[in-house]
């Protein structure tokens, strides 16, 4: 892979300087964004346009499956075009979908608007991989986790902001900023990023159906991307439920107040963080099975967050910070498989991480509107376990393999990490 020109902004011989990370830490942050702003504001739509909590919960489903769809066809495109080009073009375009949502009369329309937001905002995953290709090796998993704090901040102080927009001018003011924003975005990075593209040396059909050969090739790829959907749907059974919560009779919550709680969940850009230093230093077993530990332990606090805050607060933290470790460490892991096509990896990746996304906040909604906040602890207690029964499994596998004198490498993310 070779970059066409000199990048601006880069480090001499050391991959990207300050500036281009921090610009695409927040570019990744904006970018993403456009799948969450809906979170705390679902009861107030809800109202707005006479839906039920189910009904409403399938706005977040929307932007996921919007977002799916971008992983599948959209993020190949990193392996085959000039990519300071289509990052440009996706964040315009994602400008113009955001003004759909905030115009939107009804909830069809909003729907519509909400999967093309989550259809474009695959651009976060193609700016990650990009950040990998421009770092060093020796510091890649620390680049990626600077990046992947920025998208961690997005996901989660996008409530924050969307709540305190929506407090002082209603839900469609969210939107109308957000495409202002990304509009702004566009043009500092057209400024900012180098110019860069990868040689997949394939066209885009074949592109698209290496993608999923990929899962059939790379043992570490399949198991890694179990571990991330089960993580995510963990995290999206969380946050698509806690606006229901927080408005019903137990609390009583503004749209404000409700996006205050995104600041709780900030703390996951410390688990990115850190979880990058660690896979640097090769400690991704270490990270894997203390992020699964705690996401399972993390459902005890916020299963007693239904009468009190503080228990709340503090499973949202671990399960944020969890969450986090697991998934930084899951693309340090993919990212080191084959860099001729990190685009294809991620998106592969991505894809089976966001299906999980989409079935958690979709089974949450059903759950929360049968069986109340119980209902869901107990899903997201469920997946969890899941997830340590996929990765205990793993272990065991590696272990075998070691034992019987069988490359690492062809065999299992985990062993001698």
């Amino acid at each position: 892979m070779a970059a066409t020109g000199t990048p601006p902004g880069t480090g001499t011989g050391s991959g990207p300087g300050s500036r281009t990370i921090l610009v695409m830490s927040v570019a990744v942050g904006l970018c993403v964004a456009g799948n969450y702003y809906a979170q705390p504001l679902l009861d107030t739509i809800a109202r707005d346009l006479h839906l039920s909590s189910a009904s409403a919960a399938l706005v977040v489903t929307a932007a996921q499956v919007g977002y799916v769809l971008g992983l599948v066809l959209l993020l190949p495109l990193g392996d085959l075009l000039e990519r300071r080009r289509l990052v440009c073009g996706l964040t315009l375009a994602t400008a113009c979908s955001l003004a759909v949502s905030a115009s939107a009369p009804n909830a069809a329309l909003l729907l519509a608007g909400t999967a093309l937001t989550g259809l474009l905002a695959v651009t976060a995953q193609i700016l990650v991989p990009f950040a990998a290709d421009l770092a060093a090796p020796h510091r890649r998993g620390r680049t990626v986790g600077t990046v992947m704090s920025g998208l961690v901040l997005g996901m989660l102080l996008a409530r924050t902001a969307s709540g305190a927009l929506a407090a002082v001018g209603g839900w469609r003011t969210v939107y109308w900023v957000a495409a202002a924003a990304m509009l702004i975005l566009t043009a500092v990075l057209h400024r900012v990023l180098p110019r860069y593209r990868a040689q997949a040396g394939l066209p885009y059909g074949r592109l698209l159906r290496s993608t999923a050969a990929l899962l059939i090739q790379e043992p570490v790829l399949r198991v890694r991307s179990a571990i991330g959907m089960l993580a995510f749907a963990c995290f999206s059974v969380l946050w698509t439920s806690l606006a229901f919560l927080l408005s019903g009779p137990g609390y009583g919550w503004s749209d404000g107040e409700i996006g205050l709680l995104g600041l709780a969940g900030a703390a996951g850009a410390i688990a990115a963080q850190a979880a990058g230093r660690l896979a640097d230093r090769g400690r991704t077993t270490l990270t894997t099975a203390v992020g699964a530990l705690l996401l399972l332990g993390s459902w005890w606090p916020v299963a007693l967050g239904a009468h009190h805050l503080t228990a709340l607060i503090i499973g949202i933290v671990v399960l944020d910070l969890a969450h986090q470790g697991v998934h930084i460490t899951n693309q340090s892991l993919i990212y080191s498989l084959r860099p001729e096509a990190r685009g294809r990896i991620t998106s592969a990746y991505m894809t089976c991480y966001f299906v999980g996304g989409a079935a958690g906040s979709a089974l949450a909604g059903l759950l929360h509107a049968r069986a109340g906040w119980q209902g869901v602890c107990t899903l997201g207690a469920t997946l969890a376990a899941l997830l340590c029964l996929v990765w205990a499994a793993d272990v065991v596998r590696a272990r075998r393999a070691a034992a019987a004198s069988v490359p690492l490498t062809a065999c299992s993310s985990v062993g001698d990490r």
